[in-house]
């Protein structure tokens, strides 16, 4: 049986070699570490989150939503490494420890750069949330990011290699033409975030086209590298930052702002249909209110322009006459007026477009007092089915290509007209 005299007698001896000593200092010290570092974590959750929520700033708020303070936080068992490396363990001058507290340095920095770039991040958000915020500011933040990282690596590397920084990017900038090339892309797109930025080109929640790219839709994020489009069919486009600089686009943000949405749509009329006024439908026009102002004048006009014309007036293709579908043309103009629908201060106007194989074009061109889709299309549908039907009390009719069943019917026509209906 073991006497416990000569059990203590050993584990005593065994303790003062110089092996299992450092063994026990280090383990005891990264025990210490571990319960720095989880009491900071507790003191994290517990303090400062509700210290943050008491506070009347956003901040702070938003510091800690996105883990700056966790980060901070994390450097805690560094910092007992670094220290009790050279208190406890009084290694300065051995080549282990002085690796072991250059690897706490190397993790200090890191801690300390993840934490200024979610603080970036945390920035990015508050500014996001302001009026100004659809200036996107994503990509300057992402590059402010990435040369953090950049120096970051550059510390790492100095401080595992002992190399000096100006060596390190002396040599770095013998690399310069390969680094251009793997950053391509990323220097594309800072350039390009600036102007777009700087110009005001594009805001998050702008409505742009873009067709060679297959873009209608809003903007719901401009990054670096990448612009994100939510079109109409609810499918996410990702287009790169540069080439919203190096090729057109078209944003709809200046009609948003102008509360007003343009209908420029053409009403086609068959030319055969077109004619002179009798007397008695200028008469029966008259009494239409919205045509009668128009037609007082142009009776006025008429008579005046006929009697300053003298003897020739007697002769009918002399006389200047009232036609049908220039009293159409007054009533739309005038319908357009009347509707609460349609914008008065901006351009309203029914004009007449160059004859072709598919009639006499009209062409419809006002702005609705909305921006709204919905409404827009409601209100462009309201005056295209009125004016269509009202063409025929004006002796017009729309013109469309003849369709089957316009062909059958005339067929039939001719076969019922002619002698013995076959």
């Amino acid at each position: 049986m073991i006497d416990p005299k000569e059990a203590l007698t050993l584990l005593e001896g065994a303790i003062t070699s110089p092996e299992l000593r450092r063994l026990v200092l280090v383990a005891g010290l990264l025990v210490i570490a571990w319960l720095v570092g989880l009491l900071g974590r507790l003191f994290l959750h517990r303090v400062v989150r509700v210290a943050t929520r008491h506070t009347h700033w956003r901040w702070d708020d938003a510091l800690y939503e996105y883990g700056a303070f966790r980060w901070l936080a994390r450097t805690l068992p560094a910092i007992v490494v670094y220290y009790g490396v050279a208190l406890l363990l009084r290694v300065d001058d051995d080549g282990l420890g002085v690796f072991v507290r250059n690897l706490a340095v190397c993790w200090m920095i890191v801690c300390f750069i993840a934490a200024m770039a979610q603080s970036l991040l945390a920035f990015e958000s508050l500014y996001s949330a302001t009026p100004a915020g659809k200036r996107s500011i994503k990509g300057v933040v992402q590059l402010l990011q990435l040369a953090l990282w950049i120096v970051a690596v550059v510390l790492v590397i100095t401080k595992l290699t002992h190399q000096s920084i100006g060596l390190l990017l002396s040599g770095i900038g013998a690399m310069s033409a390969v680094l251009l090339l793997v950053f391509k892309d990323t220097i594309l797109g800072f350039v390009a975030g600036i102007q777009l930025s700087t110009n005001d080109m594009l805001r998050v929640g702008d409505w742009i086209t873009m067709p060679s790219t297959g873009v209608d839709g809003d903007v719901i994020d401009i990054t670096l590298h990448t612009v994100k489009v939510r079109n109409f069919d609810r499918t996410i486009v990702t287009v790169p930052t540069w080439r919203l600089i190096s090729e057109s686009f078209q944003n709809w943000r200046g009609m948003s702002e102008s509360g007003g949405r343009r209908i420029k749509r053409e009403l086609f009329v068959d030319a055969a249909c077109v004619r002179f006024l009798e007397d008695d439908e200028i008469e029966r026009f008259g009494k239409v209110h919205l045509l009668t102002a128009y037609l007082e004048r142009k009776r006025e006009d008429i008579r005046r322009w006929n009697e300053a014309l003298g003897e020739p007036a007697k002769l009918a293709v002399n006389r200047r006459r009232q036609t049908n579908i220039g009293a159409f043309r007054a009533y739309a103009e005038a319908y357009l007026a009347a509707l609460p629908d349609v914008h008065d201060d901006m351009t309203r106007m029914v004009r007449m477009r160059d004859p072709g194989a598919q009639g006499i074009p009209l062409e419809i061109y006002c702005f609705t007092n909305t921006v709204v889709w919905l409404d827009y299309e409601r209100i462009q549908a309201d005056i295209f089915d009125h004016l269509i039907a009202i063409l025929p009390a004006f002796g017009l009719r729309p013109f469309q290509q003849p369709s089957g069943g316009d062909v059958r019917e005339g067929f039939a026509t001719r076969r019922d007209a002619s002698p013995g209906g076959s």
